[in-house]
């Protein structure tokens, strides 16, 4: 069977390629409502059988108490994998290392590892006097804990507070050395921009799998405002996709899918076979864009077997 270039570059259109490996970001509830949300979404995206899924602190650490109930909630009523977050902001070693502890003797051996954001919005990151200063210390503290499995944040188009891209490479090759196992990528829309930092991370000597982080976008301006915060760039095409759907949910949330699926075979052609996605707490959404690029549950079930 010979294939068009066009078709030749799609790994799905061939129909012998695998299906990727995924994993799905969670935010502790804030309300009982909330809470009933996120577990009819567990209990969806559980029969997609992802490699793990991971869970939130709020800003400053505010949900610390919820992340962790979350965390050993899956452990325990789940057929999940949980990672727990876990940061340097607001508490001292023994306070992160005694969480740590928990984690482990509850079962969990996955920890993202992230330095955090400021308490207050717009505030700037001050290192808690007898806490893990920044995101490789706080590997290295938890390597010397425990063989735990970390992953750690990347951004492809830099920190917002770094001084250059070149130092924020830097910082990421400062938490592979201190023992994390892979990086996962903010969120970004332009698989060109992706392609480019592995490039250059690859070139720095950083050899973990760089997992790309996926945003489903159903609300445009408010993604928009978020993505200005953590430096993420929105391309004006994507604008234009969901013009005149303020007041239309159901097709924002087709586009949304629509948008997600393209970027990750785009990702895929290219020989990407893991992503990570930012669910929002939604299952729809992220079963649909499973669904579109090979991950169903038949499929995951059988993997898993």
């Amino acid at each position: 069977m010979v294939l068009s270039p066009l078709l030749a570059a799609d790994p799905l259109a061939a129909g012998d390629a695998r299906p990727p490996r995924v994993s799905f970001e969670f935010f502790p509830p804030k309300t009982a409502a909330m809470e009933d949300k996120l577990w009819e979404t567990v209990k969806r995206v559980e029969s997609l059988a992802p490699k793990f899924v991971s869970v939130t602190y709020g800003a400053g650490g505010s949900t610390r108490t919820r992340t962790h109930a979350t965390v050993l909630r899956l452990r325990t009523d789940t057929g999940l994998e949980p990672a727990a977050h876990l940061t340097c902001v607001g508490a001292p070693r023994d306070e992160i290392d005694t969480v740590a502890k928990l984690y482990w003797d509850s079962g969990i051996r996955h920890v993202v590892a992230l330095r955090g954001d400021a308490p207050e919005a717009g505030g700037i990151y001050r290192p808690h006097p007898h806490g893990y200063a920044y995101a490789a210390d706080l590997v290295a503290g938890l390597r010397r804990l425990h063989d735990f499995e970390i992953s750690v944040a990347a951004y492809p188009e830099t920190h917002p507070e770094a001084k250059s891209a070149d130092a924020d490479l830097d910082n990421l090759k400062r938490k592979i050395d201190a023992g994390a196992n892979r990086a996962i990528t903010q969120f970004f829309f332009e698989v060109d921009t992706y392609l480019r930092f592995v490039d250059r991370a690859r070139a720095r000597g950083i050899d973990v799998p760089i997992v790309p982080g996926i945003l489903p976008v159903t609300n445009f301006a408010q993604v928009k405002k978020f993505a200005a915060l953590c430096g993420a760039g929105v391309p004006d095409w994507m604008g234009t996709m969901f013009d005149g759907l303020d007041d239309d949910p159901d097709t924002r949330r087709l586009v949304a899918a629509s948008i997600a699926a393209e970027q990750c075979r785009r990702l895929q052609a290219h020989g990407v076979s893991d992503f990570h996605f930012y669910t929002l707490n939604r299952a729809d959404l992220i079963v649909a864009i499973c669904h579109m690029i090979g991950v169903r549950a038949s499929i995951a079930a059988a993997k898993s077997a």
